[in-house]
């Protein structure tokens, strides 16, 4: 799809172009969502420049990301998508500053766009180009991020309280736990990804304010390249932070859970040993030898049966008593 947004008065009015169509020359910003064949040369004709292809633009090399190419800035950056649900994905999207237009290419819809094309249509300056597009993009993609560790940091709290602060019985407790391992990996995993994004967001905004001079950028907006720079640092601490608080609550759960089943393996083996005395008991007085002068006495069932059962309570007592129980 191939959508263009074009400045009308303080808003940018956005327009799908349909399959064939020629860009306007008065667009500001191109968008390029799963592009057709048809729709990335329409783009090439207009500009004059390269789209890269999706092969491309998943390049790890930061010299295939990052790059100057007949007077276009191209510039890849690895963004979360769904990020709400329980299968967050990173995807790849270039940004291309040609003219003082911007042109995007994405193969996904991260969030930051839509909030972006949204802002936009209801006010914009007058004087509005690619770069500022680009600026509050980035500035969303940000603050997305920043969101999103928000998020993860509530549900690691939740989870401690869960791991330290267990309620319920045993069993309920080892629901809990399936319930605690199941977040972890998914919190930890989503955090991953937000590294991901924050680095290659991280190398996009450097790479923008070494290219500042050269673009003839007003100091207002190298003064927000520097503060998403902070921005960024300070995400990406706080993401370390996470990394190394969720590890933490994986090592206690898997404690925790050691615990659980010690206890467990420890009632069954204190079990066995209270009931070791009064099967051999049974045992001797079970075989039935011709000799054994209790079968003929008259109390000999009844002192089995009180050998078997102070057998029993002897040991269970010498346990509390030495506080195993």
């Amino acid at each position: 799809m191939l959508t263009v947004y074009i400045p009308t008065g303080t808003t940018l009015e956005r327009k799908v172009l349909p399959d064939g169509a020629e860009c306007p020359p008065e667009a500001v910003w191109i968008d390029l969502v799963s592009p057709a064949g048809t729709e990335d040369k329409t783009v090439e004709r207009a500009l004059g420049i390269a789209v890269p292809t999706r092969e491309e633009m998943q390049e790890i090399e930061v010299s295939s990301r990052l790059y100057v190419e007949n007077g276009g800035r191209y510039m890849t950056a690895t963004l979360l998508c769904q990020s709400d649900t329980d299968t967050p994905r990173i995807t790849a999207v270039t940004f291309i500053l040609a003219a003082h237009r911007l042109i995007t290419v994405r193969y996904d819809d991260p969030k930051p766009f839509a909030i972006v094309s949204a802002k936009l249509g209801r006010q914009c300056p007058a004087t509005v180009t690619g770069e500022l597009v680009l600026i509050d993009l980035l500035d969303a993609i940000i603050d997305r991020s920043a969101d999103v560790l928000e998020r993860i940091g509530s549900a690691v709290d939740d989870v401690s309280h869960t791991i330290f602060e267990p309620q319920g019985s045993r069993a309920g407790r080892s629901r809990a736990y399936t319930a605690v391992l199941t977040t972890i990996g998914r919190k930890g995993d989503l955090t991953s990804k937000v590294r991901e994004s924050l680095v290659s967001i991280g190398r996009l905004v450097l790479f923008l304010a070494n290219e500042a001079d050269g673009m003839r950028w007003a100091k207002d907006m190298r003064a927000q390249l520097k503060s998403m720079q902070r921005d960024v640092q300070s995400l990406s601490d706080h993401v370390s932070y996470l990394s190394g608080k969720t590890t933490f609550l994986l090592d206690a759960l898997l404690g925790m859970v050691s615990l659980e089943q010690n206890n467990i393996i420890k009632i069954f083996s204190v079990a066995a040993v209270v009931f070791m005395p009064p099967t051999l008991v049974a045992s001797i007085y079970g075989m039935n030898f011709k000799i054994m002068p209790e079968l003929d006495w008259w109390f000999g069932y009844p002192m089995a049966i009180g050998l078997m059962l102070l057998a029993a309570i002897l040991p269970y007592l010498l346990f509390k008593w030495k506080r195993w129980l």
